[in-house]
């Protein structure tokens, strides 16, 4: 089936066109989604345009939880603030650091704490994001620095704050009886279309009964925590997305997936249509994570809801000192029709790096046992 009638000629449909013939006509979702998303200067993350904000006046897409209050990063902070002391570490290292904000965010409050470690570094790929986070922590210009690949060893404290669901998915769809991964294709018009090839990839958890089901699987999220454990010698990484444990993530009732794209605060289901100009995503499968987290070499030392991570961290004594207006998005971090309950935290030390502290965010309310 065909998406809304869209001209290959600009440069980055013109890329994807290029993909597809040299893939031999089909090429998988998951590389489709890489190229739509990151493809220098052209994919969604990689051009100028804005991506985060409040409202869709400013040209913002979709808003992130430092995008609604400091809270969020002050509270973190605090959980930063221990894994420093606890694994004998002086650096952050955060992924995909947005516009910047939540690093200013933990800067400002670790400063206040006491512990502003000795480097923060940002791994980020897209130049105009690194041009933003500039402007947004020119008071720590000294302390915050760029790179695009980790290093060898890693020794420090790793944050990701919505990174996990921005990385590529394959999909697989189960018709007839049959599972085949879903792929895209030119129409006989020229337009992007999807298309489906038979498959012996298989999500973790089995399906139950026979109807349509179309879902994801997250080898490249996977792949990402498993370089991190092969990095990571010394620290904790904590992990912020939006996701579920694998029994929630591959439930029978959950028949459409969870990929969603994101454009002016709006939701749509056609990641095929305006190519570069809207995110795309997909929850994460914690259960997967974590398994491949361990299977190379780390633990799992928390794994909890955003909401009862924030309180753990003492949002609630932040609050009590802030505006009324912090207070009011302080809510929505924690409500669990909005980020409280969908948004999960998971962490991960070298193992046997957590054998001597609990993490604050974890101290009441874990749920490792339910991934």
């Amino acid at each position: 089936m065909a998406t809304e009638p869209e001209s290959v000629a600009s440069p980055l449909l013109a890329r994807v066109a290029g993909a597809i013939a040299q893939a031999g006509g089909w090429l998988p979702f998951n590389r489709f989604m890489a190229l739509a998303l990151y493809e220098p200067g052209l994919g969604y993350y990689a051009n100028e345009a804005p991506k985060f904000g409040h409202l869709p006046q400013d040209g913002s897409d979709f808003v992130t939880a430092p995008e609604l209050t400091p809270l969020f990063g002050h509270a973190l902070a605090r959980q930063v603030a221990q894994a420093l002391a606890a694994t004998g570490t002086e650096e952050v290292w955060e992924f995909g650091a947005g516009s910047g904000a939540l690093a200013r965010q933990v800067l400002d409050a670790l400063a206040v704490l006491g512990q502003a470690p000795a480097r923060y570094t940002i791994v980020d790929l897209s130049g105009s994001l690194r041009e933003r986070q500039r402007a947004t922590l020119q008071a720590h210009a000294g302390r915050v620095h760029w790179v695009d690949a980790l290093p060898e060893r890693l020794h420090g404290v790793v944050l990701g704050n919505e990174v996990l669901d921005a990385m590529p998915v394959q999909l697989l769809a189960r018709q007839g009886g049959a599972w085949f991964e879903r792929g895209v294709v030119l129409d006989g018009a020229g337009q992007l279309a999807w298309a489906d090839r038979p498959t012996e990839l298989r999500p973790p958890l089995g399906v139950t009964g026979e109807h349509d089901y179309l879902t994801e699987i997250h080898p490249q999220a996977e792949a990402f925590v498993r370089t991190l454990a092969d990095r990571l010698e010394r620290g904790a990484a904590f992990l912020l997305d939006y996701g579920f444990p694998e029994a929630e993530y591959y439930h029978p009732q959950r028949t459409m997936g969870t990929l969603i794209c994101h454009r002016g605060h709006r939701s749509d289901s056609e990641p095929l249509a305006d190519v570069g100009m809207k995110d795309i995503t997909a929850h994460v499968n914690f259960t997967g994570v974590a398994l491949a987290a361990q299977e190379a070499g780390l633990d799992v030392i928390g794994y909890t809801s955003q909401g009862r991570f924030l309180l753990n961290c003492g949002l609630l004594d932040l609050a009590a000192r802030a505006d009324v207006r912090q207070n009011v998005m302080m809510q929505k971090l924690l409500n669990e029709h909005e980020m409280g309950e969908l948004f999960k935290v998971l962490a991960l030390a070298p193992s046997g790096g957590a054998a001597d502290w609990v993490p604050l965010g974890f101290s009441a309310g874990d749920r490792t046992h339910r991934l």
